[in-house]
């Protein structure tokens, strides 16, 4: 299964691809897309959905995974994420690839084993997990490929699951 994980945001977008198969992942790419902040807020949308939509078609994803919206207290940021959450989840929705959402606490608890961890934890986890030889950077990459290793990890046991309710 390939599984492009999405850190939203509008002024950095975080994206990681992985391959999960047989208990394995396997890096395929991951990076930011960064907008300029002189832009204007439709276009900086418009280069995220392009540039989300190429990725998309180079990699052709199984899945796409989005962390969910965390409610801060600063609630001009809460919004400026909240439209870089949209565009990726209607790129995806355009291209026909499922979406699958989960919060802050579900990604950490998933990679770390923790659902509090702290996000350097989190990011040495992606690294030891992945195999990478160091942390991914920026930190927004770390984190999409979090996002899509907590899908992979829970879409394992969701396999499980059925197989066990299925008797197999």
């Amino acid at each position: 299964m390939i599984i492009f994980g999405v850190d939203p945001g509008f002024a950095i977008t975080g994206y990681g691809v992985i391959e999960y198969r047989n208990n394995r992942f396997r890096v395929l790419d991951y990076g930011v897309i960064e907008t300029e902040a002189k832009t204007e807020l439709p276009q900086r949308l418009c280069i995220i959905n392009d540039r989300l939509h190429e990725l998309l078609e180079r990699h052709k994803p199984d899945a796409m995974s989005v962390e969910e919206l965390f409610f801060n207290t600063n609630i001009k940021t809460a919004i400026a994420v909240g439209h870089g959450r949209g565009v990726a989840l209607l790129t995806a929705a355009k291209a026909g690839i499922p979406v699958y959402e989960y919060t802050p606490l579900q990604v950490k608890q998933a990679v770390v084993g923790y659902g509090r961890a702290k996000k350097e934890q989190v990011q040495y986890m992606v690294k030891v997990l992945l195999g990478l030889d160091s942390i991914p950077k920026p930190d927004d990459a770390a984190d999409a490929l979090a996002v899509a290793i907590c899908h992979a990890h829970r879409s394992g046991m969701q396999t499980q699951l059925r197989i066990r309710q299925d008797g197999l």
